[in-house]
């Protein structure tokens, strides 16, 4: 678990995402350690999980890792890519995951911190979904995933902009729980931890996957589905994704044209 740090006491867990070297990105090799982190603590039986970044970081996530995203005409956003399957690991861990956001939250991150069960966030936070600004074609289920999260308005707010949001405005769309002052940060989501962690597991685990269930329950035609797949396809096999992947890592902004 080389990119993140793991501890537990008490029934509650804390993974602290740790490549502070590349902004915590969504890479691999993090979301890895991050899931194996989550499986030691299933297996460590902890009644509640508090996820972090190190204190004083000012960026708790920088979003997918773009030196990873493929430039050959393949999906970006598969069902294996380390995003879903760390939104599968969150979604099915059987104790609730409370996000302690410190610094701002980037690209992909946003889905990450909005999968976990409850949002504490420093009241100076932002949380940027950037996918239309880079030109990557976000796939069904994110989508899905911050609708159900944040409402449809919000989020094709986020998504077409791609600017960052302040956490005061998530917190009136009860998308975030709280947005407390960064010295208060750590007090707050320890003791909802606690009082969590009191509670009859047994009922929080079942409270989770009801929530989960009832909250997915609106299934999409087989047609539908491969109908927005082609559209992705047409963007990921489009001149914009290389020029977006290639401008950022240029440090300039894209130039799209549309095709």
């Amino acid at each position: 678990m080389g990119l993140v740090e793991l501890a537990f006491s008490d029934w509650i867990g804390t993974i602290t995402l740790n490549n502070p070297k590349k902004l915590n990105a969504l890479s691999e090799e993090l979301i890895k350690d991050f899931c194996d982190a989550l499986e030691e603590l299933k297996r460590q039986s902890v009644r509640v999980v508090i996820l972090r970044a190190p204190a004083g970081s000012k960026i708790f996530s920088a979003g997918h890792d773009m030196r990873e995203l493929p430039l050959d005409g393949r999906d970006p956003l598969t069902y294996t890519d380390p995003l879903r399957l760390a939104v599968r690991t969150i979604e099915y861990f059987p104790a609730p995951i409370i996000a302690m956001v410190e610094g701002s939250v980037w690209g992909g991150a946003c889905e990450l911190v909005l999968s976990c069960d409850i949002i504490i966030a420093a009241e100076d936070v932002t949380f940027a979904i950037t996918p239309a600004k880079i030109g990557v074609p976000y796939n069904i289920s994110g989508v899905q995933n911050l609708i159900i999260t944040g409402g449809t308005h919000i989020c094709k707010e986020m998504l077409f902009a791609a600017q960052p949001f302040p956490v005061k405005r998530l917190v009136d769309a009860e998308i975030v729980n709280r947005a407390v002052p960064i010295d208060q940060l750590e007090t707050v989501a320890q003791t909802l931890a606690e009082q969590i962690s009191k509670n009859s597991p047994l009922v929080i685990s079942l409270l989770k996957e009801e929530i989960r269930l009832l909250s997915t329950s609106h299934n999409l035609s087989p047609e539908t589905f491969e109908r927005v797949q082609s559209m992705r396809r047409s963007v990921y096999d489009s001149d914009d994704y290389q020029e977006g992947i290639k401008a950022f890592f240029e440090k300039r902004p894209p130039i799209f044209k549309g095709k």
